[in-house]
């Protein structure tokens, strides 16, 4: 397989702009791998960092990706030329305080970058910490539009394992964006006789919901909780997911919960923006509030068997498909609400 010497990424310009650019290609150093991509999904968090200009320029962005080697380094023995990966960006240290503490995606080795430059190119680097620990080998009849889920559906089962949801409970998932309809798959893998509403006010994505197997959904307001009271005998839900964010959205998210009931807050609220709620709400009922923002290596490997196994297939998200230089209208088309999950390939 041949390795050119540069490629194109798409590159960060400084608040919302962007731009394909002509890099110089580097090729992998020992314990790294390089990837030619097959396919990138844009990310919520993508978006964020685009809507508020707080990517450095220059910087590439994109980290749910399927790429198929183009070139190992020295000391690589798992993987050959010609394997198709899934690979996630961020590795804990699995060594610090934190980690030990079970609190992974707080380390801050978490935080390094390791896909050079990022997702959204035509080739990417892969650090050997991720190499040896994160990158998974697609077996033959693993779809690539199937495994490029493993690293946001991860996310996803982090906050659902956080809130500690029985087999037989409710659950109830502010919003049918991508990411909310992501928590009614990965809910439904996990517990299929799981009673799971859907609150969100566009009717063509509550019908959407409803046919990916939530149970329910309604509207936001006396709406959805004349729903949820009917379907939990009037106790509420056992947890509630907020794919929302915001202070609003919070608010409404601790009035579905039973007593003792669970929020996950798996959005980002506008920069600088309080909750408001009463704090005898959450103190004399023993509410949870928590936040779940990113999966480890843990919820990746169960993931990634969840779709091995046929348990997981969210491939009914998928909205757009758009090559890499056509990243700009994708990112309109998302900005406009119009999409679920937009992917790119090169």
């Amino acid at each position: 397989m041949s390795i050119p010497n540069s490629h194109r990424v798409v590159v960060c310009r400084g608040g919302d702009r962007i731009a394909l650019e002509e890099r110089r290609l580097a090729l992998p150093q020992a314990g790294e791998l390089l990837l030619r991509l097959r396919v990138a999904g844009l990310c919520g968090t993508d978006l964020f960092k685009l809507e508020t200009g707080s990517a450095p320029a220059g910087t590439v962005l994109g980290h749910e990706l399927v790429g198929e080697i183009a070139c190992v380094g020295e000391g690589v023995e798992a993987f050959r030329v010609g394997d198709r990966v899934a690979v996630a960006h961020h590795v804990a240290c699995g060594q610090c305080a934190l980690c030990r503490r079970g609190a992974v995606t707080m380390c801050e080795a978490f935080k390094e970058n390791l896909l050079a430059p990022g997702g959204f190119a035509e080739h990417v680097l892969v650090k050997a910490r991720a190499t040896a620990l994160a990158a998974r080998t697609l077996p033959t009849d693993l779809a690539d539009e199937v495994a490029v889920f493993m690293e946001p559906a991860a996310c996803v089962l982090r906050g659902i394992c956080k809130a500690g949801v029985e087999a037989d409970g409710i659950a109830a998932v502010q919003g049918a964006g991508g990411m909310g309809l992501l928590h009614v798959l990965v809910l439904k893998a996990l517990h299929p006789h799981l009673r799971t509403l859907v609150i969100e006010p566009l009717e063509a994505r509550r019908r959407l919901a409803r046919a990916l197997g939530a149970d329910a959904a309604a509207a936001p307001g006396s709406e959805a909780d004349e729903r949820l009271m009917e379907m939990s005998n009037g106790l509420g839900a056992d947890a509630v997911f907020d794919t929302v964010g915001g202070g609003a959205a919070l608010d409404s998210a601790l009035a579905l919960t039973r007593r003792a009931g669970t929020v996950v807050l798996f959005a980002h609220a506008p920069e600088g923006e309080r909750a408001g709620f009463e704090l005898n709400a959450l103190f004399k009922h023993e509410r949870r509030v928590l936040g779940s923002y990113s999966g480890g290596l843990e919820e990746q490997a169960r993931v990634f068997a969840m779709m091995t196994e046929g348990m997981l297939d969210p491939t009914p998200l998928i909205s757009h498909r758009l090559p890499l230089e056509d990243f700009a209208t994708g990112v309109d088309i998302a900005r406009r609400g119009e999409a679920l999950k937009i992917l790119f390939t090169p």
